[in-house]
């Protein structure tokens, strides 16, 4: 079956071509649910529960636009809200507070390949890697994500200039050895 078969299909309600999308789209989301939360098996529960939300909220796709790029946009959304469920960033600071975060030297992050750096932002902490992925990797604004996470679009900002600082002190201490 070709997409919009099987869009049609989960659209009828038949579980075979549920199970047919859930086998085509599973690894990519499972691997945008990691982007937002370490632990595998919270990943895998937000998995099940976005697959949930894309067959129930299916009708809403209006065809225009890549039908992954919509799935995407869902499995952030609820890797965002079980985020904000947990309050990740109630220990933020606002980017006023953070002037000796903001240097001007040559970033540590543009000295590693692609895979150690998305190894490294695995394991920042759940605040700043949500609003590392959602500018860095995802291309969010900072006002857009302020309006996603429930923030001040300054604490975005604190919160990105942070994940930086932390991403490149583990990266010059695997430097250093």
């Amino acid at each position: 079956m070709n997409e919009k078969q099987l869009i049609t299909g989960c659209l009828n309600g038949d579980r075979r071509s549920q199970k047919e999308l859930y086998d085509l789209y599973s690894r990519k989301m499972m691997g945008v649910c990691l982007r937002y939360v370490s632990d595998r098996e919270t990943a895998r529960d937000l998995l099940q529960d976005g697959f949930v939300r894309v067959f129930t909220s299916m009708h809403s796709y209006s065809g225009v636009g890549a039908f992954e790029g919509w799935m995407r946009t869902v499995f952030v959304n609820g890797a965002l809200e079980y985020l904000r469920k947990r309050d990740v960033l109630r220990d933020s600071a606002d980017i006023e507070s953070m002037h000796e975060l903001l240097d001007e030297e040559e970033s540590a992050v543009s000295r590693l390949s692609a895979k150690e750096l998305m190894q490294l932002i695995d394991t920042l902490p759940e605040g700043f890697k949500a609003v590392f992925n959602l500018y860095a990797i995802e291309g969010y604004s900072h006002k857009e994500i302020a309006d996603k996470l429930h923030i001040t679009e300054s604490t975005s900002r604190s919160q990105y200039v942070r994940a930086r600082k932390w991403l490149q002190e583990r990266i010059i201490r695997y430097e250093l050895g």
